[in-house]
């Protein structure tokens, strides 16, 4: 059978419902190998991504026309229609034809009544987080957090495709992970330990404002992604594998230290379309105990007078601003230079709606003693 857009869609589709395949990786290698022209690669991605953000959503506008559950293959066809229809401004006639067309022959014609009646039915939404195609903890971490409003604007915007920010030495890298890296507030000179560095965006940001930059982590073939990255900059940077909660680094030995601290990315799920369904309320507590015993490891590695940044891309209080401040460190309360940035306890925070950028959270620590 000849490949399509549509069919590579729903076969990669199949892999990550069924499979638990990642998004990116399975549609990039299944594009890899297909003779598609450009549009059609195009417009591949948009229904696999858009397909897998939405799921809740898409099942919500299916659910209303079913009796009794489908298999999963159907349901996941299904999905891929139900996008086209409510989301990707496909004419009603092609989604619904070619969509049935990749049916098998025993489940044609169910999912053709369907998607015939989604087609033609207002949807009456039962909540906005299913509107929004998120899992209602998600939804309701957001409102506890910014509030209602605030909270809707976040994740309508987390909905849409992420903006490409290219910076002036050509790495593509979100705006608001090139104000962390700016918060380090690096000088020519400057020994920074950039403690969990992959893939090199932030270490290679300072390094080019003429730090001597040390960028660990604690994956081997991460580190290689460091590497590459500096040379193709061409940048000297120094790459160690480490394990930021136990770093083999001498006692105030950097000028400054940065954590990007492994974290639930809620404040980046519009990068990872199907990150809003693996990670879980378990997981975040499991970031917060990880979380600390790197803030706990790392702090002692800078010097008296250094800095100590810290910062997640995710929005909730409890993998940012409640962690103790380390033993010997003050607040550094001042605003920083570049971003927009709003007041978060002793730390700083922006929304994705703020800025159309990733949500992060910094914070400021200066040694004391």
């Amino acid at each position: 059978m000849t490949v399509t857009a549509r069919s590579l869609a729903l076969d990669a589709l199949k892999r990550i419902e069924a499979d638990g395949a990642y998004a990116n990786l399975v549609l990039n290698a299944m594009l890899t190998r297909s003779s598609l022209s450009d549009m059609d690669r195009r417009f591949a991605t948009e229904l696999v991504y858009g397909t897998t953000r939405m799921r809740r959503a898409c099942d919500a506008l299916i659910d209303r026309f079913i009796t009794a559950p489908p298999d999963a293959a159907t349901r996941t066809l299904l999905r891929l229609g139900a996008y086209q229809l409510e989301f990707a401004g496909v004419p009603p006639h092609a989604a619904v034809g070619e969509t049935v067309a990749l049916a098998p022959k025993r489940v044609r014609g169910f999912v053709n009544a369907v998607l015939r009646r989604v087609s033609a039915t207002d949807m009456v939404w039962p909540s906005d987080f299913a509107r929004l195609s998120y899992p209602d903890w998600i939804g309701e971490t957001f409102v506890d957090e910014v509030g209602v409003d605030e909270a809707m604007r976040s994740l309508a915007k987390m909905n849409e495709a992420a903006t490409a920010t290219v910076r002036d030495d050509g790495y593509t890298q979100d705006e608001s992970s090139q104000w962390v890296a700016a918060a380090v507030d690096c000088r020519p000179g400057d020994r920074v330990l950039d403690a969990c560095a992959a893939p090199g965006g932030k270490a290679t940001a300072m390094a080019s404002m003429g730090a001597s930059v040390v960028a660990a982590d604690v994956r081997p073939s991460r580190v290689s992604l460091i590497t590459e990255n500096a040379q193709r900059l061409g940048l000297e940077i120094e790459t160690v594998v480490a394990d930021a909660a136990a770093p083999p680094f001498e006692s105030a030995s950097f000028d400054a230290v940065l954590i990007d601290a492994p974290c639930s990315g809620l404040g980046a799920l519009r990068r990872r379309a199907d990150a809003r369904w693996r990670i879980q309320p378990a997981d975040v507590r499991d970031l917060v105990v990880l979380q600390r015993r790197v803030l706990a490891a790392s702090a002692p590695l800078v010097r008296p007078g250094g800095r100590l940044v810290y910062s997640v891309c995710t929005i909730t209080s409890s993998e940012s601003i409640e962690h103790p401040v380390p033993d010997g460190f003050e607040i550094d309360d001042r605003a920083p230079e570049s971003g927009t940035w709003h007041p978060f306890g002793h730390g700083w925070r922006v929304l994705p709606h703020d800025a159309d950028t990733d949500g992060m959270v910094l914070i400021r620590y200066r040694r004391a003693v």
